[in-house]
Formats: structure tokens, sequence, C-alpha cells
């Protein structure tokens, strides 16, 4: 009995360590998602009986299927070791950042400048923006505000910068260098 065109896709596909099968996608649209709601219903209820299993089972496979037709695209992320590099990178902003806001809180009030700049953008992707934005959120001193309508620019809230044009633009240029450059080789755009 000979194999059906799509087993052979499939079979192929397990061999070469390629992504599965178009149905198999189709039915599971987030593997990874699927199993952790698989596993995270049980633990959430306490209970390991059938029932729960199979209500897990069921919510792991609804879920992401119903929620892969709110997304618009899905983003395309490569360069490991960029994604390495700049997580350190955040984790290290966060501890130095974290320390320097300290300092500035338990000393005089006067010293804090606190204003609000535009950062321009370079990148275009969509998920790029959201995690540069949720970058500057995460790093102490500093909050993204908004983004403009033609998706250019990014409003900034800096605790400690002041008015001066030279600080500002020594804040912007950090930023896209430790932050954005990253993300553009980390989202291709």
């Amino acid at each position: 009995m000979s194999a059906t065109p799509r087993a052979k896709q499939a079979q192929a596909s397990l061999r070469s360590g390629g992504p599965p099968p178009a149905t198999h996608r189709a039915m599971w649209p987030s593997p990874l998602i699927s199993a952790l709601l698989f596993v995270a219903w049980p633990v959430l209820n306490q209970s390991w009986s059938l029932g729960q299993l199979l209500l897990g089972l069921a919510l792991a496979w609804a879920l992401p299927w119903w929620a892969q037709r709110l997304r618009s695209d899905k983003p395309r992320i490569g360069r490991p070791g960029v994604i390495l590099k700049l997580g350190l990178t955040v984790l290290k902003d966060i501890v130095t950042s974290n320390i320097e806001v300290a300092r500035l809180i338990l000393g005089p009030e006067q010293r804090i400048r606190p204003a609000f700049l535009w950062l321009p953008l370079s990148i275009t992707d969509a998920h790029g923006i959201v995690a540069l934005a949720g970058i500057i959120t995460m790093t102490p001193g500093t909050l993204s505000a908004d983004i403009a309508p033609d998706r250019r620019h990014l409003l900034i809230h800096a605790f400690d910068v002041g008015d001066d044009a030279a600080a500002q633009a020594a804040l912007i240029a950090t930023i896209k260098a430790r932050y954005e450059a990253p993300l553009l080789e980390i989202f291709g755009a």
C-alpha cells in the first residue's frame, strides 16, 4: 500500500527537521501556546481529573485557533545571536538604570529634569516597534507614551534628560544604537 502525497510530505518534513505540514498548522496554529494552555488549565484548577484534562485539551485547541484570526501578520524573527545579545543588553540597562533612578529619587528633587521627546523610527515592522516600545518602558527612567499615526515616531518620556538638546540627542542616539539597531536585524525591517 503506497502512502498518500500528504503523508509523504509529512514524513519528509519530519526527517528534514522542517516545519510540519500545512494541515498540522491549520489544526494547531500555535503548538507552544496550546501546550502551555493544556498544562496550565489543570494547574490553575488544581485538578488533574479526566474532565479537566479534556477541557484543557479543548481550550488548548480552540483558543489559539480562534485567536489566529485576530493576528494580521506573523512576526518574522531571525538572528538568535542578536536576540541573546539584545536581551543581555536590556538586562544590564535595567539594572544600571534602576541604580541611576534610585540615586536621582533619593537626591535633591531639583536635579530631576523630566521631558517628553519624539524618537524617529527606522524600524517599520509592527512587532519590532512594539518590542522597542516595551524595551523602552521596561528600562527605568524612560517610558514610551505614544506612537505617531504614521508609525514613524515614538513619544518617549525621559525621567532625567531636561530641555538640553544635546542630552536629548544623546538619549535618542543611545536608544537607536542599543535597541533599535538590533531589532532591525531581528525583524529584518
